[in-house]
This record gives structure tokens, sequence and C-alpha cells, in this order.
């Protein structure tokens, strides 16, 4: 044959060449079964937090009582055992509840389709938090932008039009917008104590986005001074310290420049350094039970003094 006109036929897969068509499609159909629970493993990277918490204490009584009612989604994993896709507080519960097993809807499922179904099925619960809505779009994201949902390739490079249109579809399967999409995204660049800030509603969504682009170890400061002053950043002060660390200006002694200044329509507060007061206070008390103190004390000195002026 003449060279370069070689003919290159598509090869079957080795699973194909010794197994029955029958055997393959027995592989692909899902099926319910009683799975042990030893033999479940959690999603990777779950981003959703599985709480020890009075609704988890309620599912756990009645799934004592009436077992489990709708079955957990898991997928065969090729080592043997099966991965959680879909259960995992129904599996906590049931582990609560004393059960070795649970029943579970067995699929084949690739890394991507698992994932978008783990992202979904969570995301209808009551509440979710930032942190878990974070984390859960920007596996989603990537997951449909490995799948390669996109409209046409023209006019802008293929991963920016990618990008754009993955961002649309999940904003509209989740009811939010692009911008707010790409918001929560941005906290999954937050260091973990200050991300616990923003689902905990110590700092709002806006100035998290800013403090979200302030290095790592700049982060780690900014945390230092918020516990240490017990104040959090307004939108502003956040966009201030972006400023300054896109500058390379940013250090500990601007972030506390810039975390004690008045904010607008602050009312004016009288502040006594944390350090000054330390010594009269046990290790681990807080800054609210130290100012509880503080008052408890002045007030027992007021009530001291006018007793002696009568």
């Amino acid at each position: 044959m003449a060279k370069g006109r070689e003919i290159k036929l598509p090869l079957p897969a080795a699973d194909d060449l010794f197994s029955t068509q029958e055997e393959r499609d027995e592989a692909k159909r899902e099926f319910i079964a009683d799975i042990p629970l030893t033999e479940i493993s959690d999603f990777p990277d779950h981003p959703y937090k599985v709480k020890q918490d009075e609704s988890m204490l309620e599912l756990a009584a009645s799934i004592r009582e009436k077992g489990v009612v709708n079955p957990a989604l898991v997928r065969p994993k090729p080592e043997g055992g099966y991965e959680m896709v879909a259960g995992h507080r129904r599996k906590f519960a049931s582990e609560l509840a004393g059960k070795a097993v649970m029943p579970c809807i067995v699929r084949n499922l690739t890394d991507d389709e698992a994932t978008i179904i783990m992202v979904d099925s969570n995301l209808q619960r009551e509440k979710v938090l930032p942190s878990e809505k974070a984390f859960a779009y920007k596996m989603k994201l990537d997951a449909m932008k490995r799948q390669g949902q996109r409209t046409d390739l023209t006019s802008t490079p293929v991963e920016q039009k990618l990008s754009k249109y993955s961002v649309e579809i999940l904003g509209e399967v989740v009811g939010e917008s692009r911008s707010q999409i790409q918001r929560y995204i941005r906290l999954t660049e937050l260091i973990p104590p200050i991300l616990d800030m923003v689902d905990e509603g110590k700092i709002a969504m806006r100035p998290a986005v800013e403090l979200s682009y302030l290095p790592k170890e700049q982060q780690q400061i900014l945390f230092d001074t918020m516990e240490l002053e017990d104040c959090t950043p307004s939108h502003a002060q956040a966009i201030k310290m972006r400023k300054f660390a896109e500058a390379g200006k940013l250090n500990e002694d601007v972030i506390l420049s810039i975390m004690t200044e008045e904010k607008p329509n602050q009312v004016e507060q009288f502040k006594i350094p944390k350090k000054r007061i330390d010594k009269y206070f046990s290790p681990g008390t807080t800054p609210k039970q130290m100012e509880d103190t503080i008052i408890k004390a002045l007030e027992l000195y007021r009530r001291r003094e006018r007793g002696r002026e009568r």
C-alpha cells in the first residue's frame, strides 16, 4: 500500500470483544439494592456540610422508625464498593439510627454526570450556606465546561464562549444571576476562618468578594486583626484593602489602620486595646464576654460611688 494512504479502522474495546450485548446492557442498567453503609464512601470534595444538628436527629429518629423512605443514589467504584452521589445526610442519619444497610439506586455515571447530580440534589435543601453554594457552583461549572455545553464557537475564543454560556445555564438552573454565580465562586478563594464568618453572617457578600482577591497571607493577617479589634470590614474598607494589595502596599500596619478607621454613620465608640486588659481575664474569654464583665464592673463601681455620696 502506498505511503500516506494507510486506512485506519476503529478497533472495538476489549470489553466489547469479551462480553455479550446483553451483558453490556445489564452493566448500564440501574437497580435498587440494600447496600452496607461500610461499602459507601463519600463523594470526593463533597461541598455540603453534614451536621449532627436538630434536623439530623429528627431524620435519624424517622429512619429508626420507618427506615430510609427515599433511596440514595450511588455509583459503583472500579476498585469495588460504591461512591455516594446523593444521600450523604441519609447515610449519616442511618448510622446514627444504628442501621447497617440503606436502600440505594445504583447507577453507572461519569465523574461529570455524578458531580452535576450531586450538586443539584443538595441545592434543593431549604438552607444552603454561602460556602456550600460557592464550592458547589464551582464544581458544577467545571463539570459543565468539560461536557462542552456551548452554543457556537465563532467570534470569541472557545474557552471564553464556553465559560460564558455555562455560567448562564447554571444561573438559569439554580435561579441566580450570572454575576451572583461568579461572586459565589470567588468565595472559594477565601481562607477557611474568613469563609466561616461569611457563613455566620458576620461578613456580607460584597466585602467578602473583595477580600477574596487578597493573598492568603494577608487574609490571615486581616483575620487576626478582626479577632483582636472585634470588628469586620465594610464594603468600602474591603475595596480599599484590595487596592492596597494590588499595588503591593498592603501590610499589617495598613490593615490595622483601615480596620480601625471610623466608618460613615458609625456611632462614636470608646475602645480599649485588648492587650491592656488580657491579664484580667482567663485564656479563651471572648471579646463579648470581656465587654459584659467590664460593664458589670462599672455598674458596681457606680453604685458604690453613689453610696459614698449619700
